[in-house]
């Protein structure tokens, strides 16, 4: 029997509700090896996104070390999506309180596993980039047995924080202009593809159904205000990054050049992505401009029907 080759990743989250699907998928897929997680503000603050990693992982019965990052944004103040995801970030099911401790200085322990590790890393960012922005500022000796970056953020069209700007880039938009200017290869899967990566009521019904976890993540829904359950579907954005990881080819995407805008009154959080190469500059991101969605349903529920 071949052995499916595995690959190794560091998780950056702020769990987050749909953060606990992509953790989910992440732990389970037998294509992924989840070396490290990584916790930041963001969904809601530090101790609470820290905390809710240590409970999915208990949950899951998985041994993976967990390291607590930054507390706040490199320069702004911090603002969370709790408007989102509920007051604990993961409302909706009585968790056991985790008896593992995390680790602390996340971008310490995201060195010490990148240098570490015989082969390179791909690093995929769930949330706001302050972490990983932070690794390639103080260790640049990372970048050359960093892999990747696959990260959910930005849009190459509209934004669902403020007109322009998506959420994980609006909470610190200086971080993910060091990370989009790092000279890494990088995946930005971004609202264009998440916001139509829905699962409707039918699909939650046979999650909740499928297995413990199922009934976990359907008991999450409830309280996820991350589109409509009864109308348009649930929007699993950070699943996404998963998918891309190991189901390319769910995706259309483009080479394109892309940056943050900092300056803007109404704009700051935007990332403004050259997608006819008007600027004339070299592409620094594959930007995923459309989604297989039927497709990305079914693989969503095989997925999950793995889990625990």
């Amino acid at each position: 029997m071949e052995t499916v080759k595995k690959i190794p990743i560091i998780l950056d989250t702020d769990p987050g509700i749909d953060d606990a699907v992509a953790i989910a998928a992440a732990l389970f897929h037998e294509s992924i090896d989840v070396r490290l997680i990584t916790t930041v503000a963001g969904n809601v603050g530090l101790d609470k996104t820290t905390n809710n990693a240590l409970k999915l992982l208990q949950f899951f019965g998985k041994d993976v070390p967990v390291a607590r990052g930054a507390a706040k944004p490199l320069v702004r103040p911090a603002e969370d999506s709790s408007h989102i995801h509920g007051e604990s970030g993961m409302d909706g099911y009585e968790f056991d309180e985790p008896t593992q401790a995390p680790l602390d200085h996340a971008v310490l322990q995201m060195r010490d596993t990148i240098l570490n590790s015989p082969e390179p890393i791909t690093i995929v960012p769930i949330g706001p980039l302050t972490n990983v922005a932070l690794l390639l500022t103080l260790f640049p000796e990372c970048k050359a047995k960093i892999e990747r970056i696959v990260l959910m953020g930005g849009s190459a069209s509209r934004g669902n924080h403020t007109p322009n700007a998506e959420y994980n880039i609006y909470a610190d938009p200086e971080a993910a202009s060091i990370v989009f200017n790092a000279g890494l290869p990088l995946v930005m899967v971004g609202l264009d593809v998440t916001s139509l990566a829905t699962l409707t009521t039918e699909i939650v019904e046979k999650i909740k159904e499928m297995n413990k976890t199922g009934f976990m993540l359907y008991s999450l829904f409830q309280h996820y205000r991350g589109g409509s359950l009864k109308s348009r579907g649930l929007k699993m954005h950070d699943l996404c990054a998963i998918a891309y990881l190991v189901n390319p080819g769910l995706f259309q995407t483009k080479d394109c050049f892309v940056d943050i805008e900092l300056a803007g009154t109404y704009t700051a959080g935007t990332t403004v992505t050259d997608i006819t190469n008007r600027l004339g500059k070299p592409s620094n991101a594959t930007v995923c401009l459309d989604i297989d969605v039927p497709a990305f349903r079914e693989w969503a529920i095989e997925v999950l029907g793995k889990t625990v």
